[in-house]
């Protein structure tokens, strides 16, 4: 896994494109989140993503976490929702993480990245990566879930555990 990020992380990067004020819904205001934060979008290039996303969780020092799923998915719906209902979980998750969501979908299941990624059994599934690109854990959001429901205290100790300064491992 350190192999396919630090492939990705040259010298020079691109320049991220910043979510405009109120793009989105429920984005707390004054958080900025970078676009690849914020949606799954079929047009995106995960590789360029994922360069910013390492390059702004070296910046912050923070982890990334990479979040596989797409507009389709009933479930990342559910988490997205969770998000919007729990400000303190999501805020956490932000300050805490660079969040880079990678589509994947029936018009484009961006295969030449999912190809160097543990296999995913489910939707949504998360990765975290170190801001060098050392992947540190693969998780089925089921793990999240009580009762049928994502849970506070579960997403809360997830996030406490794999922040860059957390147990990790």
């Amino acid at each position: 896994m350190q192999k396919f990020f630090s492939r990705f992380v040259p010298a020079f990067f691109s320049f991220l494109v910043l979510l405009p004020s109120g793009a989105q819904a429920f984005a707390e205001p004054g958080l900025n989140l970078p676009v690849y934060s914020t949606s799954y979008d079929d047009q995106r290039d995960p590789f360029a993503d994922a360069r910013a996303a390492i390059k702004l969780a070296k910046s912050t020092q923070r982890n990334v976490l990479l979040e596989i799923g797409g507009n389709w998915c009933t479930w990342c719906k559910k988490m997205d929702a969770f998000l919007e209902q729990n400000p303190e979980v999501y805020r956490q998750l932000h300050d805490k993480f660079v969040l880079l969501k990678i589509n994947v979908s029936d018009s484009n299941e961006n295969e030449a990245f999912m190809s160097a990624l543990p296999p995913v059994l489910g939707y949504p599934h998360m990765y975290v990566s170190t801001a060098s690109g050392k992947m540190i854990l693969s998780k089925d959001t089921a793990e999240l879930l009580q009762d049928g429901k994502y849970s506070v205290k579960h997403w809360l100790e997830f996030i406490n555990t794999w922040q860059a300064n957390g147990k990790q491992g």
